[in-house]
């Protein structure tokens, strides 16, 4: 092996030992998660077993996403620093996801679509849970997976693999830092979550309760009844893009609002349009129109509403939506946040018909009603809602920089 081989790129001050490299095999064991059970068995008991999710998704095993089950000395414990494996997915990169159990505690088992390595070495847990999740490793995974509909790994083939390993000091340094990466990233998804789930109770105080005229928390300065209105006494709709195939899609000076951009943002992402020919038959978008979807798979998701903000011109609408403009003025904000209230997402989900797909008609939509207050008042709420908004859009930005700058490191501190 070559010394640019046996180093990493990226180095911390003070070490200069080459890294070893080591046989999974050779420096512990693997054993089998839990088995001879029924669905019987779970959901009780005083036991404790990692979710298969868990594994999956964490590096390090999240103590909280734990399932019951009764204590049973048939069955392999897991002990702490054991490296847990998925040895099932849907497909070849997602199969044989690693998390590391850093916890010490009796009676913990592992799920029967895992299975468990116990190394017979001294390891640090941050360093070998971030080692088994670089493009590297996955790589060498990956090559295992066997299947068509469902890939597979054996855990006996996954104990040939090799990993390269310094001393525990370097270790231990590798891992605290990239710990520290994962402690930022946690705040910044807490500070998230939480405002969140601010923003959604809010949303169901500052606007009507159904029957109600007024909301359970005002602004200072503002009363006086919210007056209801039928969508369709004070707005028209119009339909999507018709007449095209595949071929008019992704070339061209118009642009076109995309059916996820409509069904995951209040306010349309000016960002997440395509391409498609200038059509003056067309019905364009302008600012301050709302567009819905028309059709979903379950009827709590039918009829998803999102307010377009931008001023471009040539802007059209996807063929599985429909556009509604006002008739009169309204706060763009405003307007996003009470479409997405329960009080009016309930009134839209009544309006879904279908078994297998569900589908709305843009004439029932019309129906639905609303209620509104002063423009003022609509302005301070939507200002409000807003500040939320960009808040939780901060954090996100934060979380995507720290994600992709360890994601930089992994490649470039592991071998």
């Amino acid at each position: 092996m070559d010394k640019e081989k046996e180093n990493p790129e990226v180095r911390f001050s003070g070490f200069a030992e080459s890294w070893k490299k080591f046989k999974l095999g050779d420096i512990g064991y693997p054993y089998t998660g839990l088995s001879g059970k029924t669905k019987k068995d779970f959901g009780h008991g005083e036991g404790r077993y990692i979710t298969y999710l868990n594994v999956f998704s964490n590096p390090i095993s999240n103590l909280n996403s734990v399932g019951e089950i009764g204590i049973d000395p048939m069955q392999n414990e897991v002990k702490k620093g054991d490296i847990l494996f998925t040895v099932s997915s849907e497909t070849p990169e997602d199969v044989g996801m690693s998390s590391v159990w850093t916890e010490n505690l009796n009676n913990v088992y592992l799920n029967s679509f895992c299975f468990g390595y116990r190394p017979t070495t001294k390891i640090n847990y941050y360093f070998i849970a971030n080692l088994l999740r670089t493009p590297t490793f996955r790589n060498k995974i990956k090559v295992l997976a066997q299947g068509i509909s469902r890939y597979n790994i054996s855990k006996n083939k996954v104990m040939e693999l090799h990993v390269n390993l310094p001393n525990i000091d370097e270790q231990k340094k590798i891992g605290d830092y990239l710990r520290n990466f994962d402690k930022l990233i946690s705040e910044h998804q807490k500070k998230q979550t939480n405002l969140k789930a601010l923003k959604k109770a809010m949303l169901d105080k500052i606007f009507p309760k159904k029957g109600q005229t007024v909301p359970e928390i005002r602004f200072k300065g503002f009363k006086g009844n919210w007056e209801n209105f039928k969508l369709g006494n004070i707005g028209n709709p119009y339909t999507g893009l018709s007449g095209k195939t595949k071929s008019d899609f992704g070339h061209g000076k118009g642009r076109y609002i995309t059916y996820m951009n409509v069904f995951s943002n209040p306010i349309s992402d000016i960002n997440a349009i395509d391409k498609i020919e200038i059509d003056s038959t067309q019905n364009e978008v302008i600012t301050g129109d709302v567009l819905f979807t028309v059709s979903s798979e379950t009827s709590a998701e039918v009829g998803m509403s999102s307010v377009w903000t931008g001023n471009e011109k040539n802007v059209y609408l996807n063929s599985f939506c429909f556009g509604y403009r006002p008739k009169i003025k309204l706060d763009n904000y405003f307007l996003a946040n009470i479409l997405r209230t329960k009080t009016f997402r309930d009134q839209m989900i009544l309006l879904a018909q279908g078994i297998s797909r569900y589908n709305i008609s843009k004439n029932k939509v019309m129906h639905l009603k609303i209620s509104l207050p002063e423009f003022d008042e609509q302005v301070v709420i939507g200002e409000y809602f807003k500040n939320l908004d960009d808040l939780i859009t901060q954090h996100n930005t934060q979380i995507e920089k720290l994600n992709n700058l360890k994601k930089a490191f992994l490649a470039k501190m592991f071998i």
